[in-house]
C-alpha cells in the first residue's frame, strides 16, 4: 500500500520507544519490525550508544522506532550520555516498550528501570523477549511479577531473533500512533544517514572481534564518502582509540584484524548503501576522544557536562 492509497484523514504517525537493560535485544527487535539492517547487533553490552530510529509502515500507519542505549548504572561520561538518550527517548515517545530478557527474568538493571519509567504518560507495554528458550509457568510468572510492579498496559511474549509474536507487537504500535501526516518518505527505513550506519557496521565488527574493554574505548567516524564514476562509493573511515597499545591490537599481526574487520564490514555497509564499496580503515590514538563534544555530535547524543 502506498502513501497515495491511503487516505489523508486517516493517517497515523508517531514514536515508539524500545527501552530496556543492556542485551534485551532491542537492536535484534528494530531490525526485525523494519525488515532490515538499522542497527547494529552484538552479544557484548552497550553496543547501541545513539538514537537510533527505524521507520516502519502498517496499514495507514507510520511508526517510528526508537531504538535506546541500554539503561544501566552510568560510570563515564560517555555512560550518562547514553543513559539520558535513553530516558530522553522514552518520555519523548507516543508509547514505550520495556523489553526483557526473559531468561534473566526481573533482574536488578530492570528492576531499576521501572521507577524510571513510570514517569512518562504514554502508554507503555511490557515485551518478554527470547520467549522460545524459557518454560511456558516461567514466562507467566515474570510477566506476573512485572505487572505487579509496575503498570503496564498489555503484554506481549515474543522472540526478536526469529519474529514470534512480533506482528501483534507491530499491529498494536500502529492502533497507539496519533493522527498525522507521515514524516518521512513511503521507503525510508531510517532516519540515520548512511554515513552514520556505515560507521556503525564497522564498529560492530570491533565489538565481534575484539574483547575485554577495547571495542568500549574505541569509536569509528565516517569522514569521508565520495561516490564514483563508476557507480560505487569510496569510503574512509577511522576508528579512534584510546591508546597506542590499543591501535595495535586493532590493526593485529601483519594487519590481520584490521583487515578482517574491513572485508567485513566494507559486505554490509554495500548492502545497505545498495552500491559497490571500497572501504578503506585507518586507527588513530586520542586519549581523550571520549571527552569530547564532537565525537558526542557524531554518535547524535547529548554532550554530558561534569558532575
Amino acid at each position: 500500500m502506498s502513501d497515495g492509497d491511503i487516505r489523508t484523514e486517516d493517517m497515523r504517525c508517531g514514536f515508539a520507544a524500545l527501552v530496556g537493560a543492556p542485551n534485551a535485544g532491542k537492536s535484534t527487535l528494530l531490525n526485525q519490525l523494519v525488515g532490515a539492517k538499522v542497527s547494529i547487533v552484538s552479544r557484548k553490552a552497550q553496543t547501541t550508544r545513539a538514537l537510533v530510529r527505524g521507520i516502519i509502515i502498517e496499514g495507514a500507519a507510520q511508526i517510528i522506532l526508537v531504538d535506546t542505549p541500554g539503561i544501566f548504572a552510568p560510570k563515564r561520561r560517555l555512560d550518562r550520555a547514553m543513559v539520558a538518550s535513553a530516558l530522553s527517548g522514552a518520555s519523548d515517545a507516543d508509547v514505550a516498550a520495556l523489553l526483557v530478557d526473559a531468561r534473566k527474568g526481573a533482574d536488578e538493571e530492570t528492576l531499576a528501570i521501572l521507577p524510571r519509567l513510570s514517569e512518562t504518560r504514554a502508554p507503555k507495554l511490557l515485551v518478554l523477549n527470547k520467549i522460545d528458550l524459557v518454560p511456558r509457568d516461567s514466562l507467566l510468572a515474570l510477566a506476573a511479577r512485572l505487572n505487579e510492579a509496575a503498570k503496564f498496559d498489555e503484554t506481549f511474549m515474543i522472540s526478536a531473533l526469529n519474529g514470534d509474536g512480533v506482528g501483534k507487537l507491530r499491529a498494536r504500535f500502529a492502533a497507539l500512533m496519533p493522527p498525522s501526516h507521515w514524516l518521512y518518505p513511503e521507503d525510508q527505513l531510517s532516519d540515520a544517514p548512511l554515513r552514520i550506519l556505515a560507521s556503525e557496521i564497522t564498529r560492530e565488527k570491533l565489538f565481534e572481534r575484539l574483547h575485554d574493554e577495547l571495542p568500549y574505548q574505541s569509536t569509528v567516524e565516517t569522514f569521508s564518502w565520495t561516490n564514483q564514476k563508476d557507480g560505487s562509493a569510496r569510503i574512509e573511515q577511522t576508528i579512534f582509540v584510546a591508546r597506542d597499545g590499543q591501535k595495535k591490537i586493532v590493526i593485529g599481526e601483519g594487519g590481520r584484524t584490521i583487515k578482517a574487520i574491513g572485508q567485513a564490514a566494507r559486505k554490509e555497509i554495500a548492502e545497505a548503501a545498495e552500491q559497490k564499496v571500497h572501504l578503506f580503515l585507518f586507527v588513530k590514538v586520542r586519549e581523550n576522544w571520549a571527552d569530547d563534544p564532537e565525537r558526542y555530535r557524531e554518535m547524535r547524543l547529548e554532550f554530558p557536562k561534569d558532575e
